[in-house]
C-alpha cells in the first residue's frame, strides 16, 4: 500500500519561498469544515474545533486504509478569517473576527465514510462540536500566496506585501466574499513562534 502525501502532490499550494508572493490557482477541493466566531486565542469554540476536526480527520483515514486500500497522510489545519467590518479584521480586533477551521481530504472520501466517521468517533470520544462539522466543497481560485515564517501576531507586514501585489496585479481584495486564508504547516504546540511556517493566502 503506497501512502499519499497531498502536500507534495500539490506543493506548489503548500509550499514556496519565504516572503515571495505568488499567484496560484487553487482547485476545488473537500473540507471537513467548523465555523465559529470570537478571539482564537481565548475562544473555547475555536479550541473544541480543533479537538473535534482532528479526531475525525484521522478516523475517516484509517476507514479509507482500511475499506479502500487508501493510505494517505492527513492534511493540515486550514482556517479562513473574516469580520463584518473588516477594519475589525485588519486592525486585529480579534473578539469581532468570524472563522472556518477545516481540514481538505482527498477525492476518494465520501459523504458516506465521513457520516460512518463521525459516527465512530462521537461513539469513541465524542468530539465537542461533532454536530457543527460540515463536508464540503470549497473553491478559490486565482489567489496571491505567500509562505510565512515566525509569530502569528506578526504577519501584519506579510498581509501588507501581500495585498499590494494584488493591487499591483489588477486584482481587488474583498475580504468578505474571498476570504483571508492561511495554512499551518507547524505544531504550534512544540514549535517556537519565530519558526512557525504558514502559508498565507488571499483569493481576488
Amino acid at each position: 500500500m503506497i501512502k499519499i502525501d497531498y502536500k507534495k502532490d500539490m506543493r506548489n499550494l503548500y509550499s514556496g519561498k519565504v516572503g515571495e508572493v505568488v499567484t496560484v490557482e487553487v482547485p476545488e477541493m473537500n473540507y471537513l469544515m467548523i465555523d465559529g466566531h470570537g478571539d482564537p486565542n481565548t475562544s473555547k469554540e475555536f479550541a473544541d474545533a480543533l479537538q473535534t476536526l482532528y479526531p475525525l480527520a484521522y478516523t475517516i483515514k484509517f476507514d479509507c486504509k482500511k475499506n479502500l486500500d487508501n493510505d494517505f497522510a492527513v492534511m493540515p489545519l486550514e482556517g479562513l478569517w473574516w469580520a463584518d467590518d473588516m477594519n475589525d479584521f485588519l486592525y486585529a480586533k480579534k473578539d469581532n473576527w468570524s472563522w472556518t477551521v477545516m481540514i481538505a481530504q482527498p477525492d476518494f472520501v465520501t459523504k458516506d465514510i465521513v457520516s460512518r466517521s463521525i459516527e465512530a468517533v462521537t461513539k469513541k470520544k465524542s468530539p465537542p462540536l461533532i454536530d457543527k462539522v460540515r463536508f464540503e466543497s470549497y473553491a478559490e481560485g486565482r489567489s496571491a500566496q505567500v509562505m510565512y515564517v515566525g509569530a502569528y501576531s506578526d504577519e501584519g507586514p506579510t498581509i501588507a506585501k501581500m495585498h499590494e501585489y494584488i493591487k499591483s496585479s489588477g486584482g481587488k481584495l474583498d475580504g468578505k466574499s474571498k476570504y483571508h486564508h492561511e495554512i499551518y504547516l507547524s505544531d504550534q504546540r512544540r514549535t517556537d513562534p519565530s519558526k512557525l511556517k504558514t502559508i498565507i493566502r488571499q483569493p481576488y
